[in-house]
C-alpha cells in the first residue's frame, strides 16, 4: 500500500515543461542552486511546487534528517554489513574519532609522498595503479580530470585482467622507474592480485632489485598486504568503514595525490567537505543532492524512466559518467529494503552517457526522437581546459545549452513527422567555474549524497554489493573444481574455449 507522500507525489499533476515554464515566472530563481564554484539547474526538469513539497513530506516520513545524521555520526547503517559508512569522515566530517583517524592515515600518506619525492625510493617517473571497481574508477576520474602537476609522474590505472590493458602500461614504462601502487580493500581481490603478480613479474624479469621494496599497498588488510611481501612502511591502510566505491578520498586516492601535489588533493578533500556540509545543514527546498534525489525518483517511480544519461560536456571529465554508472547502480541496484521486505517500486535507475559533442553525433537520435523518455544531465565548465582559440570552448558550450533547450522545446512539423521533435523531454544542467580539484571534490560528493538520499528515500541500504558476488563465486568454482553441474550452454562454452 502506497504511503501517503507517495500518493501526494503520484497525485500531482504533470503539465508540459513549457506550460510550467509560461506559469511560473519565478521558476528559474527556485530551481537553480550555486554551491561555490558549482550551479545546478534543475528549471528544464518537471519538478514543481507541489511536487517538492510531496516529496519534502516523504522526506519527513521515513525520517531522511534522522538517517542523514546516522551516516555523519558514524552509527551502523550499512545494517547487512553490520558496519558504517564513514567516507565523509575521510573528509572531515564526521564521527570524532574516525576523523582524527583519518586525518592520521593522511599524514603517513603524505610522509610516504614526501619519501618518494625526495628520491627515497629511487627515481620514480612512472605509477603503474593495479585496483578495480571503486578502487581503480575513483583514482582515474580524478587523474585524468585533474592531469598531474608539472607532469612528474606518468600515471596508469589499470583495472581489467585482461592481460593486454596491464601490458599496454608496461610497454611505457620503465620498470625501474616504476612505483606499483596495489588498491585492495582485502588484498585479496582476484583480478588485483593476478595484475600485481604480472607487475612484480615484469619487474623481476628487468632485473629491479627488490621489486617488493617499489610496493606501495593501499588497503583496509595491513596484514595481508604484509603476508605477500609488502614492508610495513610502504603500507597506506584506510578504514574497513569506508567502501569501495566512496574510497578515492582514502589512500585509494594515492596515485592522484603522489600525482597531482599534496595541495591539490587537500583541495579536492575540502570541496568535498563543502558539500558534506551543505548535505547536512541546508534545508530540503534548498538542498542539492537531495532536490536531485527528487528528480531521480520522480522520473523512475512516477513516469517510469528506466534510465538516466549524463553527458560531460568537458573532455576532462570523460570518465565521469563510468564513475557514476558504478557510485549509483552498484548503491541503489537492488531489489530488497534495508529491512528485507521486497521494493514497492523501481530504485536506480540505469545510468549511462558520454561525452559532448561526441554524443550528438551518436545517440541524441534517441533523446530528441526515439519512444524512451530519458532524463539528461548535463555538465560543463565555465572555463576550458586548454589555451586553443576560445571559439572552441564558446562552440562545446553552445551546443550544450543548445541540447538542453532542444528537448525541452521540441518543433513541430505537420508536413513531415519525420522531422518533427515532440519536445518536452527533461534534462539538468551543472555548470561549473572550473574543473579545479575544488570543484571536482564538491561534484563527486554531490553525487554520493544523492545517491544515499535517494536510497533512504526508497528505504534501501546503499552500502552493500551482494550481487557482485555470485559470479565471483562460481568463477572460484570453476577454477577449483572445474566445470561441473553447470547449464549446457556455460559447460560447451567452458569447453570449447578452456579445454
Amino acid at each position: 500500500m502506497p504511503s501517503p507522500a507517495w500518493t501526494a507525489i503520484a497525485n500531482q499533476p504533470v503539465p508540459e515543461l513549457k506550460t510550467i515554464f509560461e506559469s511560473d515566472a519565478g521558476r528559474l530563481s527556485k530551481l537553480t542552486l550555486t554551491h561555490g564554484p558549482i550551479r545546478f539547474d534543475w528549471s528544464k526538469t518537471h519538478l514543481t511546487d507541489g511536487l517538492i513539497d510531496a516529496f519534502v513530506q516523504l522526506s519527513e516520513e521515513v525520517d531522511f534528517a534522522g538517517r542523514r545524521e546516522a551516516l555523519f555520526a558514524g552509527e551502523k547503517i550499512n545494517n547487512t554489513e553490520g558496519r558504517a559508512a564513514e567516507h565523509p569522515a575521510e573528509r572531515g566530517e564526521g564521527k570524532a574519532e574516525s576523523v582524527a583517524q583519518a586525518k592520521a592515515l593522511h599524514s603517513r600518506m603524505r610522509g610516504l609522498i614526501d619519501v618518494i619525492e625526495a628520491d627515497g625510493l629511487g627515481p620514480v617517473r612512472h605509477i603503474l595503479h593495479v585496483g578495480i571497481g571503486g578502487s581503480a574508477l575513483g583514482p582515474d576520474v580524478i587523474v585524468n580530470a585533474l592531469g598531474d602537476e608539472g607532469g612528474r609522474y606518468d600515471v596508469a590505472i589499470v583495472s581489467n585482467v585482461d592481460g593486454t590493458a596491464l601490458e599496454g602500461a608496461m610497454a611505457r614504462f620503465d620498470p625501474h622507474a616504476t612505483i606499483l601502487a596495489i588498491a585492495s580493500k582485502t588484498f585479496t581481490t582476484t583480478e588485483t592480485m593476478l595484475n600485481a603478480a604480472s607487475a612484480i613479474g615484469w619487474m623481476q624479469e628487468a632485473g629491479v632489485e627488490d621489486p617488493y621494496g617499489r610496493v606501495i599497498a593501499l588497503t583496509a588488510s595491513p596484514e595481508k598486504a604484509m603476508e605477500w611481501g609488502v614492508d610495513e612502511t610502504r603500507v597506506l591502510p584506510f578504514n574497513e568503514s569506508v567502501g569501495g566505491r566512496y574510497s578515492l578520498w582514502s589512500s585509494i586516492g594515492f596515485p592522484a595525490a603522489l600525482a597531482l601535489g599534496w595541495g591539490a588533493f587537500e583541495s579536492l578533500l575540502e570541496g568535498a567537505a563543502s558539500m558534506d556540509r551543505h548535505f547536512r545543514l541546508a534545508a530540503p527546498r534548498e538542498n542539492a543532492p537531495l532536490i536531485a534525489a527528487f528528480s531521480d525518483l520522480f522520473y523512475a517511480r512516477i513516469l517510469q524512466c528506466q534510465t538516466r544519461a549524463v553527458f560531460a560536456y568537458d573532455e576532462r571529465l570523460k570518465l565521469l559518467p563510468s564513475y557514476l554508472q558504478q557510485l549509483e547502480m552498484e548503491s541503489n541496484g537492488k531489489s530488497v529494503k534495508a529491512d528485507g521486505s521486497p521494493v514497492d517500486g523501481p530504485t536506480a535507475a540505469i545510468t549511462w552517457g558520454g561525452v559532448g559533442t561526441d554524443a550528438q553525433h551518436a545517440v541524441f537520435q534517441l533523446l530528441h526522437q526515439g519512444t524512451h523518455i530519458v532524463p539528461v544531465e548535463f555538465i560543463a565548465s565555465k572555463e576550458p581546459g586548454h589555451s586553443l582559440d576560445p571559439e572552441h570552448h564558446r562552440t562545446l558550450l553552445v551546443n550544450c545549452f543548445a541540447q538542453g533547450a532542444a528537448l525541452l522545446r521540441g518543433k513541430d512539423n505537420a508536413d513531415d513527422p519525420a522531422r518533427a521533435y515532440p519536445g518536452n523531454r527533461p534534462s539538468t544542467t551543472i555548470l561549473l567555474d572550473d574543473v579545479t580539484p575544488e570543484a571536482l571534490g564538491a561534484l563527486i560528493a554531490f553525487y554520493e549524497h544523492r545517491t544515499f538520499a535517494n536510497a533512504m528515500l526508497m528505504g534501501i541500504n546503499p552500502f552493500d554489493q551482494f550481487g557482485v558476488e555470485l559470479g565471483k563465486e562460481i568463477a572460484k568454482s570453476i577454477e577449483k573444481d572445474g566445470p561441473k553441474g553447470f547449464d549446457p550452454s556455460t559447460m560447451a562454452l567452458i569447453d570449447l574455449a578452456l579445454g
